[in-house]
């Protein structure tokens, strides 16, 4: 099974790092890169969890499990996909970390097909590049709209 672990810094502090991270309202796909609002429906939302399918397009798809009940981590579960094997895995651990955060992601990820295996390929031969450009871009995406909302109380994430 393909393991990563790298870390993303931003500026956003921990507590909107996590706030970005299980926000499921409709604008979710326009917030994070890749995400393909055709893919994206909520199933249920609880206090500490929720079950999403996201994904962009085609065979890459999930049916995860969020689950916050870790103030400090985020862990996504697949429970079904067209990539990746149910009980495959995401974590985003969010720190503090020089006036912004730090996430340290681990991936572990197990393909469930032959488009799985080539996207697994692609993420270990990176050491994670394409999802740490995706967190990346997508962090400094709410960072910026988190500024431009405090500077017009008119605007709206």
């Amino acid at each position: 099974m393909p393991h990563i672990e790298f870390d993303v810094d931003t500026e956003l502090p921990p507590d909107r790092s996590r706030a970005a991270l299980i926000d499921f309202t409709p604008k979710r796909p326009e917030l994070w890169p890749g995400l393909d609002a055709k893919e994206y429906q909520v199933y249920e939302i609880g206090d500490t969890f929720a079950e999403i399918r996201e994904g962009n397009g085609g065979a890459i798809w999930a049916r995860e499990r969020y689950d916050w009940s870790d103030p400090d981590t985020v862990v996504w579960t697949v429970m079904d996909s067209g990539f990746s094997k149910p009980g495959s895995h995401v974590s985003a651990r969010i720190t503090p970390h020089g006036g912004g955060s730090r996430v340290h992601v681990v991936w572990d990820r197990q393909p469930s097909s032959v488009v799985g295996r080539a996207v697994m390929l692609l993420i270990w031969l990176t050491r994670g590049y394409p999802v740490k450009r995706s967190l990346t871009a997508g962090l400094a995406r709410i960072g910026s709209q988190a500024v431009t909302t405090s500077q017009n109380p008119d605007s709206r994430l």
